[in-house]
């Protein structure tokens, strides 16, 4: 039966044929110009920034019209300054770049080179180029290795990486670096290295960059500039698997540590019929008997009541960590006692990042080492949010059309499949599918010794530290020798990678290798057949795999891969695979015989199909509750820009003014009789004015009055202090008012967030009840806001309203004071939790640390007093 697909392909053809032959055309256009700038001296070629970036600067002229010569001065440029000239097919890939799509270009066939095409001539708008890698090494080499060609060109290099940050400098040297293409890179600060022309560096760091702008108090220490177009190298490891990381720059928050080790000893004593685990949903939960079992260890008599609510999050947290969570597979001890992630696609440790909702905690009280606080949130942000806040965003791999669909949904860039330069002849042989784990690793074992008998170059591919080390300890037994590359050696990365091609060498690798990484082969190699690509299980994602494969036949070169597989795998164990065992133990294959069936080989695709499925589906949902704070994050963070960046505040506050004075002469005194108590506590008024205007029947008069009063108050108010000061105030109020509430926002989003997934019980959507819960939340940020900002305002004295221009902590709030301590973080579980009412935000006070707020409070407390002392006189006289 014809697939859906292949029916429209034969109706209306192939598009990534017809995407091809288009590009193909341009291409021409840019070889037609190799004569003209083959012809120019280095110093002219330098000269043409100039003039194309004249022409740029012409009326109707845009750069897809300048593309052919600045790809042409780009091309020849590096071929005199690195010997590297650029393919047709990375011209191909330039241009798709520069289109704002993902670009699928095979390992080996020079993305970081082609990057440079649509990096150069964006970079001639001025407005800024970031390249994203996916690890600091990455963002280095690249800056240093491509930045002597965009010098030569007068275009300036940065790169900015964990805790440091450095631009090309031609004239500079450390000679003291290892690796000649980074001895150019001169330490500046991260203001400078942003102000260059093209900018290179992880997602993270590009990432808490801009959430440290928006916790800054002052416009000076702001370091990134307008997010104008970014390439994202690895687009599908960075924009796909580490979707589900939010960035969180976050505060110690007081918890004691003793819980969880109490809950960690519960959770230990539990066996497998007190709880149900799911391992493909990655949870767990207690069942009736484990219920009884964990009220008889705490001493209490219902786990489920409010007074417990804690304790059934703590044992939450415990059972998973207990049951899904594995040491050396998805985190390691270091000797120091932390607990660090293992990234689950890279195979590399995730320093800083924690899971969240007391998780990295439970799994610190599990192993017995220190458990560090719960910290609080001061601001987050998802990847696909931040990168959607590119004016233009593009994206290369070697892996990405698999995942298609999702780039088009999420981000809105479409996947062109570049074709290869030269055509791959490696071999990819079937699966061998083995009975058992250890059957397999014997297998593996025998194989990498049969191959390195031959003198052919080996790379062993694992999932896991744990497997990497088992493969490990079988080469010991045989007395082989070999590099070990996983999280635990991963600063020899590019040492070992260097020599993984050479005659006879052997690398058991986690998917560390899978990224990044060029491996060339050594002398007499090809003659033997090239490398040999060994994969010790499959991984849930084909990509993934992929990606392994693609470490072989780079450009051409010959090579095999091959994937060994056991019925006891965890692909395999969780889908189908005592089916398989029991197959294969009724056809008497015993442990160390492999059999290469093409069923069982679809069933693991199918599987991993179900398992990317699933895992698009929490990614996409990972976004559409991203997207509800998303649009709080905007208007918050537009505001804090707008006052950083200088703009008057005055029309802000008057906006204030005018919708609490609305809001508050809705009813007249009559059907309001707190109207004249409501009004003195946020306004200064006159309490005869105010029963004389709340008792105007008419609701627009009554309205005018009152604002008519606000706005005298207000221009009376600016002339007690002085415009200056006036001003001052307003900022300081306003940030230190807006600060403390987004903090406690970004709290109360978090425990809804956590709670929501119960309305489904209720048959009750739960994302469009999280929107409309979401929305009461903002909009009581809101009210709160304006009724504090406009307290502290009006109730200011000259004597607390001076402003110190030059004090570097005048705009001070408890963000800004907590962002000195704070820590920055991924996290890496977003599910579960308990559920949180409106009410713990609306019932929530507002800390504020301002002079002119604790002046207002003491007045406003004074007036009340005297307010009821009156009362009390009408009442005796009475």
């Amino acid at each position: 039966m014809v697939s859906r697909q292949a029916a429209l392909t034969k109706v209306f053809g192939d598009p990534q044929k017809r995407a091809v032959k288009r590009l193909q055309k341009r291409v021409d256009g840019v070889n037609a110009l190799s004569d003209k700038y083959q012809a120019m001296s280095k110093t002219q070629l330098r000269k043409q920034t100039a003039v194309l970036r004249e022409r740029l600067s012409k009326k109707g002229t845009n750069l897809d019209d300048i593309l052919p010569d600045a790809f042409a001065v780009v091309r020849e440029m590096a071929s005199r300054v690195i010997g590297e000239r650029h393919y047709d097919v990375q011209l191909m890939g330039g241009m798709v770049l520069h289109d704002g799509n993902v670009a699928e270009l095979k390992t080996g066939e020079g993305k970081t080179l082609m990057s440079t095409l649509a990096a150069y001539l964006n970079a001639l708008e001025g407005k800024g180029v970031h390249i994203v890698t996916v690890n600091d090494y990455l963002a280095q080499r690249d800056a240093g290795w491509m930045g002597q060609v965009f010098d030569a060109l007068d275009i300036t290099t940065g790169v900015i990486i964990n805790e440091a940050s450095f631009v090309f400098d031609k004239d500079y040297d450390n000679e003291a670096h290892t690796d000649p293409r980074m001895r150019k890179l001169r330490p500046a600060t991260r203001k400078e290295a942003y102000q260059t022309d093209i900018t290179y560096g992880t997602n993270n760091e590009f990432g808490f960059d801009y959430l440290r702008d928006n916790m800054a108090n002052e416009a000076r220490l702001l370091v990134q500039r307008e997010l104008n177009f970014a390439i994202v190298d690895e687009v599908d490891s960075i924009l796909i698997d580490e979707a589900r990381t939010p960035l969180i720059i976050s505060a110690p928050a007081a918890e004691n540590p003793d819980s969880y080790y109490q809950f960690a000893r519960i959770a230990s004593k539990l066996v497998p019929s007190d709880y149900v685990l799911d391992e493909k949903r990655r949870s767990v939960a207690l069942t009736d008997e484990g219920v009884e079992k964990v009220e008889k260890m705490l001493g209490i008599k219902n786990l489920y009541t409010p007074d417990y609510v804690r304790s059934v999050y703590h044992i939450d947290q415990a059972l998973r960590a207990q049951t899904l969570f594995k040491r050396d597979k998805d985190y390691v001890v270091t000797n120091g006692g932390e607990v660090i992630i293992v990234d689950e696609h890279t195979g590399r440790l995730k320093q800083g990042n924690r899971y969240n909702e007391g998780l990295h905690q439970a799994i610190e009280a599990k192993e017995g080492v220190p458990v560090l606080q719960e910290s609080m949130t001061l601001a987050t942000i998802s990847f696909q949010n931040y990168f959607r806040l590119y004016h233009k965003l593009s994206g290369m791999t070697g892996t990405a059309y698999t995942e298609a669909e999702e780039f088009q949904q999420i981000y809105e860039l479409d996947v062109v499949v570049v074709p290869p330069n030269k055509p791959l002849v490696r071999v990819d042989h079937p699966d061998l599918i083995f009975k058992t784990e250890k059957g397999k690793l014997k297998a593996v074992a025998d194989a990498i010794k049969e191959y390195h008998k031959a003198g052919r170059p080996v790379l062993v591919g694992s999932g896991s530290i744990s497997k990497n080390e088992l493969i490990a300890d079988w080469l010991d037994k045989e007395g082989i020798k070999y590099e070990l590359l996983n999280a635990k050696n991963n600063e020899r990365e590019a040492a070992i990678i260097e020599k993984a091609g050479e005659k006879g060498a052997i690398t058991l690798a986690t998917n560390i290798a899978g990224r990044g990484t060029d491996i060339k082969l050594g002398k007499g190699v090809r003659e033997l057949g090239g490398l040999v690509v060994i994969g010790s299980e499959r991984h849930e994602s084909r990509r993934i795999d992929n990606q392994l494969r693609g470490r072989g036949g780079r450009q051409g070169d010959p090579g095999d891969s091959q994937f060994y597989v056991s019925t006891e795998d965890d692909l395999m164990r969780i889908f189908q695979g005592e089916r398989i065992a029991a197959l294969m133990e009724r056809l008497g294959v015993d442990e160390e015989t492999p059999i290469q069936n093409r069923a069982v080989s679809k069933t693991l695709e199918a599987a991993q199909k179900r398992v990317e499925g699933y895992n698009f589906d929490i990614r996409k949902q990972v976004v559409q509750y991203d997207n509800v704070i998303n649009r709080h994050r905007k208007v918050v963070y537009t505001m804090r820009r707008k006052i950083l960046d200088g703009d008057t505040i005055k029309p802000e506050i008057e906006r204030l003014l005018t919708n609490k004075v609305v809001d508050l002469t809705q009813l007249p005194i009559k059907n309001n009789p707190r109207f004249v108590e409501e009004f003195t506590a946020v306004l200064p008024v006159d309490e005869q004015q105010l029963e004389t205007i709340g008792g105007i029947k008419k609701d627009k008069q009554r309205r005018e009055q009152a604002l008519e009063l606000a706005r005298a108050l207000y221009q009376a108010k600016e002339q007690e202090l002085g415009e200056e000061a006036m001003r001052g105030v307003e900022r300081e109020v306003y940030l230190q008012v807006l600060d403390t509430l987004w903090m406690q926002h970004l709290e109360n989003m978090q425990h809804l967030r956590q709670g929501i997934q119960w309305r489904s019980v209720g048959q009750r959507d739960p994302l469009v009840e999280y929107r409309s819960e979401s929305q009461k939340l903002f909009d009581s940020l809101q009210a709160t806001l304006t009724e504090e900002v406009l307290r502290a305002v009006m109730h200011v004295h000259r004597t607390d309203a001076v402003v110190t221009q030059s004090s570097d902590d005048e705009y001070d709030t408890e963000l800004t004071k907590l962002a000195e301590h704070a820590v920055e973080r991924g996290v890496d579980e977003i599910t579960g939790g308990e559920l949180q009412r409106d009410k713990d935000f609306r019932d929530a006070k507002v800390k504020k640390g301002s002079a002119a707020s604790d002046a207002a409070r003491r007045k406003n407390a004074t007036r009340k007093k005297r307010k009821s002392q009156r009362q009390n006189k009408r009442k005796s006289r009475s």
